[in-house]
């Protein structure tokens, strides 16, 4: 039912003849009848008073002097236009309600994926860490062409700078700088016989018979994937229980000790070490060990930091998902 208003004043002949006009009319087209004297109001005189009578039907607006002809054209038109209005919100609405009983694939996509997306990433994890894992292996294996390939593509994210990898399959684990005063191991430039500090030669060397083959990620990434995967199959196998860790831990266990040993390792080397104030800072090499223990705590806290978190994200998809689920099959039972 559309709702009409008829703005009048005291007195007003034309008024009291809209007013039986709209009345008469109320079998024909059903409406809502708002009575609004403008006489006393300052604003409804400023607006209306010149022109009162005056019809509001939804946008329609009849100013007098108008027939009752006239007028029934405009409560049609006005009903007519509430009516395609409810027809099309209607439409909307049970668009709406089906929208919310259909199961699409990405609904079912989504719900696959908030149950099965931790192993969906450990799983991305173990193929992007055992890559550069089996480059020595294929080496020793005599496949050097996927060897090369593995080396090249991890190259683009990594230094891969010889004497911070690991190597497999040699005399020992790894070849650190003399800088680094690592005891038990022969140092870089003396085991692989070239210059330290060609920072080039270390990148392109990937190894020999006699020293083996290095891994293809850097000695801290390895630690820092090794540490995302190590928790993330503990919050696999814990039931995705663990709660996140406080911001504040994931700063000071996981992001000062790497930011120490890296930087203090940067910035102490060329060329930075020559541009003051680094140039005040001794030349410091990191070891294996603190690149290792750095690089795994900085993984392990920030995937309990974050692992938690998308966790509590999953499992309101997961409720959402399975209440349409339910939803859906008790709309199939009732069919």
């Amino acid at each position: 039912m559309i709702t009409v208003t008829l703005f009048s004043r005291d007195d007003c002949h034309l008024c009291e003849e809209a007013l039986a006009n709209l009345e008469a009319l109320q079998t024909q087209i059903p409406h809502r009848l708002d009575v609004v004297n403008v006489d006393g109001n300052r604003d409804l005189q400023r607006a209306y008073g010149l022109d009162v009578p005056v019809v509001e039907a939804g946008p329609y607006r009849l100013k007098a002097p108008f027939t009752k002809q006239e007028l029934e054209v405009t409560l049609r038109a006005a009903a007519e236009r509430a009516k395609d209005i409810e027809s099309i919100k209607q439409s909307s609405d049970q668009a709406k309600a089906q929208s919310g009983w259909t199961i699409s694939g990405a609904d079912r996509f989504s719900y696959w994926l908030s149950n099965h997306y931790l192993l969906l990433i450990n799983g991305l994890v173990v193929i992007y860490l055992g890559l550069p894992v089996l480059a020595p292996v294929f080496m020793v294996a005599g496949f050097t062409t996927p060897a090369a390939i593995i080396y090249r593509v991890y190259g683009a994210v990594c230094h891969q700078l010889a004497y911070r990898s690991w190597f497999l399959f040699g005399e020992q684990p790894a070849y650190p700088r003399v800088e680094a005063k690592v005891e038990g191991l022969i140092p870089y430039g003396q085991a692989i016989g070239l210059d330290e500090n060609d920072q080039w030669g270390a990148r392109r060397f990937i190894g020999n018979p006699l020293v083996g083959y290095k891994v293809g990620l850097c000695q801290r990434d390895v630690a820092i994937y090794g540490g995302i995967l190590s928790f993330g199959l503990i919050f696999s196998l814990t039931g995705r229980r663990i709660k996140s860790l406080p911001w504040y831990i994931w700063i000071v266990i996981g992001i000062f000790p790497i930011g120490i040993d890296g930087l203090s390792q940067l910035l102490s080397q060329p060329p930075l070490n020559s541009v003051p104030p680094f140039s005040l800072f001794s030349f410091r090499e990191s070891t294996p060990l603190l690149r290792t223990l750095t690089g795994s705590l900085f993984g392990a806290t920030t995937a309990w930091f974050g692992f938690p978190l998308v966790e509590e994200t999953m499992a309101e998809t997961r409720k959402f998902m399975a209440e349409k689920f339910s939803r859906n099959k008790g709309k199939g039972n009732r069919g």
